[in-house]
């Protein structure tokens, strides 16, 4: 097997032994003492054929598994792991969460000097590990995630964590499709509702007129679906793609991945979120859970029944189950299309317990749409002015405010409006009803932005609804259900005091649903500037969703510090999840120079234009200063 001999970032420190245990899909045991010497890895790529739900399909294998093998390292050592690939097609490895030098963090064209790895090829990743936790490895190269380029990564700490446990397990969710990856996608293009199974149909809106308890009633039915089917949008496309069987460490539920305890034990469940395009709801039925990491990182203990896992987050936690029963673990998709589940048990082999019927599907609404946002045109980031391409942002709509009680505003002249927006005629919802918004071109994407500043969408009508809360996650629990939210996350200690940041970055999450592609500040991937950070300098990342669609935004190399209201205990998180219609601050310490990817972690939004590349560069010394 050829090998490449990287060279050492001195600065990351001395390089020690790195250690795995042999795999066992989802079990870890104890922490293990590392060697005194480097030891090397071995991860091979390749085609290979799976059977998930009872029929041989194609799929990608690493180490000839889906989930790839555990990887279980200690803080403080130096990696090193080689990589083969026998695919017929270029590949790569991400490993998601961890920070590292630019080069070794596995995305081609955008980690500095790396470019894939070729079909036939042995690449060579070498770097230290700085940190400990949870955290996944995946393809960072077309759509081979979804395929099975996937697996789980736990480091170790070097000082115990502040918590105890009796035994340890991986919970990887993810979803499993039977098409191939690439008809996915052609088919999302095609026609963007061609997965959603739970459009809305005339007869269901019998069964809402029949059970409205007045004509009021009944005619708000009507103009919300009338409103709906102007925009050609479905507010119940809460997920783009169905039909997914969902896994726990490979298995689906029928096969039961089994955790097992004894009585009064303590046991550690390390959540990672695989899958490629779905959010999970996880509760235990009968059992408490505390949070004790988030995102490989510590947090204060905290005790939820229940938390949402958005796509690529970890959380661990803690459970105790005291009387020997047979617990399920219970991972259920946002969009109510099925459930990832498990067992906690004291013995291998019972079948699984019977799933509960699925809580009732959320329907999105006029809030979900968002706004105002506040003023836009802020600094991109950019090194020249960036425009919104046609097509990817709303257009310019017919309407005129000026004619509504307390919409003057309408008439703005276009220097209140922002910059790096197209202009907007004046507009008239009063005689629409709402319900010729011109939103019909963008599907679930953006609503109208350019007119953000000076118009107020929530004075005018859409049924008095209030803004979007961007922390609260309503998982349909009764009420009185504790669930996770990102206000819960207080950080055991940062390496980052509470400041003030230096500039402010407008990210705007765009795109266009009929078309099927998805974007940031209007531009996909493909036509879009790199955002350029000063080394040293705390940025401001604004995060505006102006989809109907979450978005789990992942940043590469620096950890992201939502600002959630906690002070220097904001948590430190690799991936933010911006719900519909939100805007949510995220700081920034650009700390890691070099090339790093910026982009939504549905893997398919990713793959039609939801990504950036984040530059971290130095600045220029002066003359004085040489």
């Amino acid at each position: 097997m050829s090998k490449v001999r990287l060279s050492r970032r001195a600065a990351l420190g001395a390089s020690l032994a790195a250690v795995a245990l042999p795999h066992a899909p989802g079990a870890l045991a104890q922490p293990r003492i590392g060697r005194a010497a480097p030891r090397e890895f071995h991860l091979v790529l390749e085609h290979a054929t799976m059977n998930v739900t009872g029929r041989p399909r194609p799929a990608m294998t690493v180490n000839r598994q889906i989930p790839a093998p555990v990887l279980r390292f200690r803080e403080g050592e130096e990696v090193i792991i080689n990589v083969t690939n026998r695919l017929r097609e270029e590949a790569s490895i991400h490993w998601h969460g961890l920070i590292l030098p630019s080069g070794q963090d596995g995305v081609p064209g955008i980690s500095d000097g790396f470019q894939g790895i070729a079909p036939g090829t042995t690449h060579q990743y070498r770097f230290p590990l700085i940190q400990s936790g949870t955290y996944w490895y995946h393809s960072h190269s077309g759509l081979q995630e979804q395929a099975g380029i996937y697996g789980p990564l736990v480091i170790d700490p070097v000082r115990p964590d502040p918590f105890g446990y009796d035994r340890d397990y991986v919970i990887m969710l993810s979803d499993w499709t039977d098409e191939d990856p690439r008809r996915v996608l052609a088919n999302l293009k095609r026609d963007p509702g061609y997965y959603n199974y739970n459009k809305r149909t005339l007869a269901s809106l019998l069964g809402e007129l029949a059970a409205a308890p007045d004509g009021a009633a009944r005619a708000a039915i009507i103009a919300d679906r009338l409103m709906w089917g102007a925009m050609r949008m479905d507010p119940t496309d809460i997920e783009d793609v169905s039909g997914y069987t969902y896994l726990v460490n490979g298995r689906p539920p029928q096969a039961n991945f089994t955790a097992l305890y004894r009585p009064g034990e303590t046991v550690r469940l390390r959540f990672i979120n695989a899958s490629a395009m779905s959010h999970f709801d996880v509760r235990i039925p009968g059992l408490e859970m505390t949070v004790v990491q988030a995102h490989g990182n510590n947090v204060r203990p905290v005790t939820v029944d229940e938390f949402r896992i958005a796509t690529a987050e970890t959380y661990d936690v803690l459970v105790r189950p005291r009387d020997g029963r047979q617990y399920a673990i219970l991972a259920e998709s946002m969009g109510r299309q099925g459930f990832a589940s498990a067992s906690l048990a004291t013995q291998e082999g019972l079948p699984m317990l019977p799933l509960p019927p699925h809580r009732p599907r959320p329907v999105l609404t006029m809030a979900d749409m968002g706004g105002p946002y506040g003023p836009t045109g802020l600094d991109r980031g950019t090194p020249l002015p960036e425009t919104d391409r046609p097509g990817q942002v709303a257009p310019p709509m017919g309407m005129d405010h000026a004619g509504m009680p307390g919409m003057s505003h309408g008439a703005a002249p276009p220097a209140a409006l922002g910059t790096g927006h197209a202009p907007v005629a004046a507009m008239d919802h009063s005689a629409m009803g709402h319900a010729a918004m011109g939103h019909a071109a963008m599907g679930h994407g953006t609503p109208p932005a350019p007119d953000r500043a000076a118009m107020d969408h929530f004075a005018m009508g859409h049924g008095g609804m209030a803004a979007r809360d961007p922390f609260t996650n309503d998982t349909g629990a009764p009420p009185g259900t504790r669930v996770l939210s990102y206000r819960d996350l207080r950080a055991l200690s940062s390496p980052y005091p509470a400041r003030a940041p230096d500039r402010v970055i407008e990210v705007r999450l765009t795109g266009n649903m009929e078309r099927y592609i998805w974007s940031i500040n209007g531009n996909r991937f493909s036509e879009a500037q790199p955002i350029v950070l000063r080394y040293g300098e705390r940025v401001r990342l604004r995060l505006i969703n102006e989809t109907m669609m979450n978005h789990p935004m992942h940043l590469h190399g620096m950890w992201m510090i939502p600002q959630v209201g906690n002070g220097a205990e904001n948590p430190l998180l690799h991936v933010v999840n911006i719900k519909p219609g939100t805007t949510l601050d995220v700081d920034v310490e650009a700390d890691a120079e070099g090339g790093w990817a910026f982009h939504c972690h549905l893997l398919y939004h990713m793959e039609t234009g939801m990504m950036r590349k984040v530059e971290v560069r130095r600045p220029a010394r002066t003359a004085s200063a040489r």
